[in-house]
């Protein structure tokens, strides 16, 4: 019974790791740049197919190995994420899956050695589970619920120009849709820029009317670096320099 209640456990942390693994390869595709969780997602679900299949060995891995697993790569996906969500600024996926990783590892080693632990470690262990449970929680709640990457989009809409992907699901205008954020209004201004740009630039007049007007809302060209203005401008002619002389001139931000 013991056994077969092991082999169970074994099975459903290898369950849980596959579908953590799926959900970051899925996820990634709504990211701004889907790189970073997607082979994250893929070097997971690599080790857990190498786990499954040494499961099926005489001697498969342990519970405690599954934990161990699930705490040394929960770790390193912490490092990864939080350095992603906090600094970059680039993806917010990595950092909640892997705390829930870590978080499954850690409290099942707990859980396997507490009755080996005395009272003083069996308290310090459930404070650590408490801060381990409020952490993960501020990292569902950062990355997952409210986790906008107002700039990554901007930066991946500046991307998908300079290779001359204008339209689709990874093209420079759904991206710069994208590209705002209530509470970073300086950047609404750049992502409504380009826009206008963009729309002028393929003709769409009606448009690109309409974000310039949200444009003048925001505070005007004036509230957009020339810098910013001129790579879009630069970027637009690169790619088809006839359509690029519907564009404004930039004389009037020169001057300014």
């Amino acid at each position: 019974m013991l056994t077969f209640e092991t082999n169970t456990l074994q099975w459903l942390l290898i369950g849980f790791e596959a579908t953590v693994g799926f959900l970051l390869v899925v996820g990634s595709k709504s990211q701004p740049f889907p790189q970073p969780s997607r082979r994250f997602g893929m070097l997971i679900l690599s080790l857990t197919f190498l786990v499954a299949v040494g499961q099926l060995a005489p001697k498969p891995v342990t519970v405690i190995g599954h934990l161990i697993f699930l705490t040394g790569i929960g770790s390193f996906g912490l490092l990864a994420g939080i350095h992603h969500l906090v600094r970059t600024r680039r993806e917010v996926l990595i950092a909640p899956f892997s705390g829930f990783f870590f978080c499954v590892g850690v409290g099942g080693l707990m859980i396997q050695t507490w009755d080996s632990l005395n009272q003083f470690e069996q308290w310090s262990g459930f404070l650590a589970l408490v801060v381990l449970g409020c952490g993960q929680t501020w990292l569902v709640f950062r990355g997952l619920l409210i986790g906008r990457l107002p700039l990554a989009w901007s930066q991946a809409g500046m991307v998908a120009l300079q290779r001359g992907n204008i339209s689709g699901d990874d093209g420079a205008i759904s991206c710069f849709e994208k590209g705002w954020d209530a509470d970073e209004e300086h950047l609404n201004p750049m992502a409504y820029l380009a826009l206008h740009r963009i729309h002028l630039f393929i003709g769409d007049n009606a448009t690109a009317e309409e974000w310039y007007d949200a444009l003048l809302d925001a505070g005007g060209e004036e509230a957009v670096a020339v810098e910013w203005i001129e790579a879009i401008h630069s970027t637009l002619e690169q790619i088809d320099k006839e359509s690029s002389h519907r564009l404004p001139s930039l004389e009037h931000n020169e001057q300014e």
